[in-house]
């Protein structure tokens, strides 16, 4: 189960700034602007901890994904 914990608060936020993100995600409300940017940089950094990961992951080169796909369940 997710809970969401609403918290008002106070911030002095560039009204340009505010009111441009606004227009170009066609949000109805700041409220819905400012909670999708913090959506959009938590997914932007988590996906910059990745990137990280090219080139150091191990894999197997016999995998054959396409194979798999096509693998029957086995009777029982």
């Amino acid at each position: 189960m997710t809970y969401c914990v609403v918290m008002a608060t106070n911030l002095a936020i560039d009204d340009k700034l505010l009111a441009e993100a606004k227009k170009l995600g066609h949000f109805p409300s700041k409220k819905e602007t400012v909670n999708s940017a913090l959506r959009e940089f938590i997914d932007r950094r988590k996906q910059k901890e990745v990137v990280h990961l090219f080139g150091k992951v191990d894999y197997d080169s016999d995998y054959d994904y396409k194979k798999l796909r096509n693998r029957r369940p086995s009777p029982r």
